[in-house]
């Protein structure tokens, strides 16, 4: 029970650590790349779909490569990239450039989405295929929990990272926190064990592609896995590109000239985390089992209304207040939901792998619906772009309130 202690505070440490570094560095970036380096709001969505096509790609042989391997390198290599690339980006202001550094921290999270959840599902309960009743029920409150820890962890990155970045300079604080990153890969090396992980030393490349097939395999089967990865699809699209847009509109209606819009994105950001916490913790029981399904449906609707609000809000203040419905809300429900859904229909041998499946679901949103929301916005208009947006969720919320009660287990 010690060494499963022990592993679950690592997990949710890191997780926390590593929540504060990027979502402070990404609320800096997301300023610098509009004030800084100046770019459209096409831009800004493009960035995000040439982060997707290169990620979409190195998705799932990342998650072969964990799946055969090992999950605790994996994640090691996602640090050193995500921190290279963090780093990088606080020294360029080109777009050309800064497509380059979007692309490599894009491509560092493809060698950590599934292999975490992957190492900390087997570390607790063995490499024996699905986890029992009661073994699914304690991995499900370690990934709440860690949920838990992510979104607090970003409000307080948001809050000291925004903070010095109003009190000296953009550029500097962004090449902090990405060397802060790096530093955080010896965390990993140091506090994560790999006892129950078998790496593969022979015939690699077949069984790779044996793992790749059983993995496709066991979701072609699994209509319940089917439903949320086009959910997934929907949601992920949306939200990427109204993650994206959302500073540019609070920009253009005009914020608070006595704030700095750093330190308004900052307080804006800590408020939805806290939101999102305070939520993840109330609905703590119906984030897997037979209610997933209504709770995601009606997490994805509460975003829809939001990003309808964010459209088309008279003022700044009202778009903030929007904002905070899909932030807090609709974003880390869905999302937690998501992994808890397809880790519970799992087995352990393609684990990481189907997890990178999912993580493929939601690249390919960000490119499709990126790529025509960006069109959008160029075209008509950037509340238009918004409302789209807000159809997306809709969408979202009909198809998982259309799935049945009890969802199939693969």
């Amino acid at each position: 029970m010690r060494y499963d202690d022990d592993l679950v505070a690592a997990f949710v440490h890191w997780t926390w650590m590593r929540a504060l570094l990027h979502r402070g560095w990404w609320l800096v970036t997301s300023v610098y790349l509009v004030v800084d380096a100046g770019l459209t709001a096409a831009q800004l969505v493009l960035i995000g779909s040439a982060q997707g096509i290169f990620a979409l790609v190195c998705e799932v042989p990342a998650g072969v490569l964990a799946d055969t391997i090992s999950r605790k390198w994996s994640l090691v290599v996602s640090q050193l990239l995500m921190g290279t690339a963090m780093l990088a980006t606080g020294l360029v202001t080109s777009f050309p450039l800064l497509v380059a550094t979007q692309v490599l921290w894009g491509v560092s999270w493809t060698f950590a989405s599934g292999a975490d959840v992957a190492w900390i599902t087997d570390e607790l309960t063995g490499p024996a295929g699905l986890p029992d009743g009661r073994s699914a029920g304690r991995i499900s409150a370690v990934l709440s929990r860690a949920a838990r820890a992510e979104l607090t962890g970003s409000a307080t990155g948001l809050l000291g990272i925004g903070v010095l970045a109003w009190a000296t300079r953009r550029d500097l604080v962004i090449i902090l926190a990405g060397s802060a990153m790096l530093l955080l890969t010896c965390y990993v090396i140091v506090r994560f064990s790999e006892e129950h992980f078998v790496p593969l030393r022979t015939a690699r490349w077949s069984t790779s592609w044996s793992i790749f097939q059983r993995g496709l395999a066991l979701v072609r089967r699994s209509p319940a896995i089917l439903r949320i990865f086009l959910a997934t699809f929907l949601i992920n699209g949306a939200s990427d590109a109204a993650g994206r847009l959302a500073p540019k509109q609070l920009l253009d209606l005009g914020l608070p000239t006595r704030v700095d819009p750093v330190i308004w994105l900052t307080g804006l950001g800590v408020v939805a985390l806290l939101i999102g916490a305070v939520a993840l913790r109330l609905v703590a029981r119906r984030v897997d089992g037979p209610h997933a399904a209504v709770s995601y449906a009606v997490a994805a609707a509460v975003g829809g209304v939001g990003m309808i609000g964010l459209a088309f809000a008279p003022d700044s203040v009202a778009a903030s207040t929007c904002l905070l419905l899909v932030s807090g809300i609709a974003v880390p429900l869905t999302r937690i939901i998501g992994v808890i859904w397809v880790n519970s229909r799992t087995t352990s041998e393609v684990r990481a792998t189907v997890h990178s499946f999912l993580a493929q679901a939601e690249y390919l949103g960000e490119v499709t619906c990126g790529l025509g929301i960006a069109l959008i916005a160029t075209l008509v208009t950037l509340p238009v772009a918004l409302g789209v947006c807000a159809g997306l969720f809709a969408v979202t919320a009909t198809v998982m309130r259309r799935a049945p009660v009890s969802a199939d287990l693969g």
